[in-house]
């Protein structure tokens, strides 16, 4: 850590040394075990997931307060691409120099200082938990319209259990009076619970305390599964697209497309949880740019594909926004080909929250590593060396959250979240390029600073098109955000000036 001058300003302001970042990281016992194919398939499983088999439906059709982008959903994922790629290529060169866990937040820590860094980290850890919490809720959704195809075989209430059971609570007082006075009542409050999706967040935890390998092979098998079913759909639904259906294009105008933009977004988040397991990569300065930018490339292709699609077969205000790719599907007749799709969403959300627990878990384990946070976050397995006291609470959270939070909203939170944390990310490039010139970069950033600044103005204006357009996840996020500052100050700042004392006391 950099000498300050014992004021509040230095103290917050202070910057981590990247090379004293990777001597701490070496002396780390957590282990190396991925390579190359086992991070794309990390990358390929966080993105491709809840986005594309829901979101996209949101993105296109609105809900509520939020604009749909129509069939011009295609421009809103070239622009929420564009600023992913910008994002990506920053998030390359920081990881190349800086291979350890912690992602964003460690690289803050680098070139921003430590309050900076602490908001970026705090950012991530909303990000990868909100993101949790909407792949749990999207897997819910889906686990039942592949239930629906076993209606003959299966039991009713296994198929079309009561909603009490599988709806959480925003969600059941949006339904009809009658729907909501049907359920049990707590002290006369309704009661609802996603039994499922708990279920299914608590065996994905006790995946991931077996150890990082073993989760990541999951994971690979999961892409292989959902990349299938994604291009049954398209393979089965483009005999079916009329054209008439791409009219308005965009019905919303421009405010459509970037509200669309925003919301899709969420599709896209992701890439960043490869840069979050740089520690555990065999050759990190080689693998961790490669594969994200291998990652975005493989689900671009396959987001814009399943766009064109489904805004073909189906009218606009037909379109499902919590099943759209199986709704399409049963609307064009295709039911058995509908539950095939079922079941690769499940993939999917599988293996979105495999991915995005475990980089949750690994930013959290740096962050108490650097005194942000409890010790007690640092807690290594000693059979896996693997952070997994950490990951059950984030699975309590995430829990909680699925009790508490709608699809929108989360996806929303999460978008917000990944937004600043990336604009912070593409801010550090030409501020890491003038204060730590001579650090051996096996990738960096074309065009700096003009890819960077680009990276920042699309993110940003993406972010105010949410703000103004009234969104309920804005007074959340900001609630958020007060109550990480005041965090910071009340614990964190106190701790690592302790921690600094107790290191001068013992080098005196």
């Amino acid at each position: 850590m950099e000498v300050g001058t014992g004021n509040f300003i230095s103290n917050i302001l202070k910057r981590k040394n990247s090379s004293e970042i990777i001597e701490t990281s070496s002396n780390a016992e957590i282990k190396k075990t991925l390579g190359l194919f086992n991070l794309v398939m990390l990358g390929v499983g966080a993105i491709f997931g809840a986005g594309l088999y829901t979101i996209i439906g949101v993105a296109t059709a609105g809900s509520g307060a939020t604009l749909g982008a129509g069939p011009a959903v295609c421009i809103s994922m070239f622009i929420a691409v564009i600023a992913s790629v910008f994002s990506a290529l920053c998030y390359c060169e920081l990881a190349t120099m800086i291979p350890v866990a912690g992602s964003a937040y460690i690289y803050t820590y680098a070139t921003l200082g430590e309050f900076v860094a602490w908001l970026v980290g705090w950012l991530l850890i909303l990000e990868y938990i909100i993101g949790s919490i909407a792949g749990a809720i999207a897997w819910n959704g889906y686990l039942f319209q592949f239930l629906k195809g076993f209606d003959k075989y299966l039991p009713h209430y296994i198929t079309n259990p009561p909603i009490w059971l599988i709806t959480d609570y925003n969600t059941l007082m949006k339904q009809s009076a009658d729907v909501i006075n049907s359920v049990p009542h707590i002290f006369n409050i309704p009661f609802s619970i996603n039994l499922p999706a708990i279920l299914f967040v608590i065996l994905m935890v006790w995946c991931i305390t077996r150890g990082t390998k073993e989760s990541t092979m999951v994971t690979t098998i999961m892409v292989g599964v959902k990349i299938c079913i994604a291009l049954i759909f398209i393979f089965t639904g483009i005999f079916y697209v009329r054209p008439e259906n791409w009219v308005p294009f965009a019905p919303n105008g421009f405010s459509g497309i970037a509200m669309g933009a925003f919301t899709i977004f969420f599709a896209y988040v992701g890439f960043d949880a490869i840069a979050t397991v740089s520690e555990e990569c065999k050759k990190p300065k080689r693998d961790v740019p490669l594969a994200i930018i291998l990652s975005l490339v493989i689900c671009t292709i396959v987001y814009i594909a399943v766009a064109l699609v489904l805004t073909g077969v189906m009218p606009l205000n037909e379109i499902n926004i919590e099943a759209p790719i199986a709704y399409a599907l049963h609307y064009i007749g295709q039911s058995k080909i509908a539950g095939l799709v079922s079941l690769g969403a499940l993939a999917a959300m599988t293996s979105v929250n495999l991915v995005m627990t475990i980089g949750g878990s690994r930013i959290l384990y740096a962050m108490s590593r650097d005194n942000f946070l409890p010790p007690y976050f640092k807690f290594l397995s000693k059979r896996t060396n693997t952070p997994n006291r950490i990951t059950w609470v984030i699975g309590l959270v995430i829990i909680i959250g699925i009790l508490t939070t709608d699809l929108t909203i989360a996806a929303e939170l999460c978008n917000l979240g990944t937004f600043f944390s990336l604009i912070i990310i593409c801010m550090a490039i030409p501020i890491l390029r003038k204060t730590e010139p001579d650090i051996k970069r096996s990738f960096k950033v074309p065009l700096s600073p003009l890819i960077p600044i680009l990276g920042v103005l699309i993110c940003l204006g993406l972010c105010i098109q949410s703000f103004l357009s009234g969104s309920k996840s804005t007074p959340i996020f900001i609630g958020y955000m007060v109550v990480g500052i005041v965090f910071y100050f009340a614990y964190s700042y106190r701790k690592i000036r302790q921690s600094e004392n107790n290191d001068k006391e013992q080098n005196s």
